[in-house]
């Protein structure tokens, strides 16, 4: 079993803006804050979190996606958990059975497109990183985003995480 409180995120800084902010600190929040809604160990687990510009994670979009431009986050599931049926949950992850930290998977966030988007929206910088951090974890959870049904539970869920954290309902 893992160490108490030991690192959930492990961060890897390519725009250091992000380190002006805490972005570690930030997703350790949301990370911790999204598991633990669900149900999970926070312990447990594991995710790879990488900080960057809108050029990189504009390579990364057109890499893995095929779309061109950059967007504001990016995740990368280690395990395929999706819902067969709309509206429903997804499977819990599978835990290694070596016993260490279960790896979850990878996220990138651009620094510019969440400051763009924190002012358009005209919400603070943090509670903007925040929300993307906790959304970023759950498609790492099986959640998504494209079906109507599958929709209206992650932003639920993404309500529920925030206000735990004290973040204004962002939609």
């Amino acid at each position: 079993m893992p160490e108490p409180d030991a690192r959930l995120v492990d961060v890897l800084l390519e725009d250091h803006r992000w380190a002006d902010v805490a972005l570690g600190a930030l997703a350790e929040q949301a990370a911790r804050a999204t598991l633990g809604h669900l149900g999970l160990e926070p312990d447990a687990f594991e995710i790879a979190l990488l900080g960057c510009d809108d050029a990189r994670i504009a390579t990364l979009n057109t890499q893995f996606r095929n779309r061109d431009g950059a967007t504001n986050v990016l995740s990368w599931p280690a395990q395929s958990l999706a819902s067969t049926g709309a509206g429903g949950a997804p499977a819990d992850p599978v835990l290694t059975d070596a016993g260490g930290p279960t790896g979850l998977g990878d996220i990138a966030i651009s620094y510019d497109t969440c400051q763009r988007e924190a002012q358009a929206q005209n919400k603070t910088f943090c509670a903007h990183t925040s929300h993307l951090l906790v959304h970023g974890c759950l498609h790492l959870l099986g959640y998504d985003h494209i079906r109507d049904k599958d929709a209206a539970l992650m932003e639920r869920l993404e309500v529920e995480i925030l206000a735990n954290l004290g973040i204004a309902n962002p939609y």
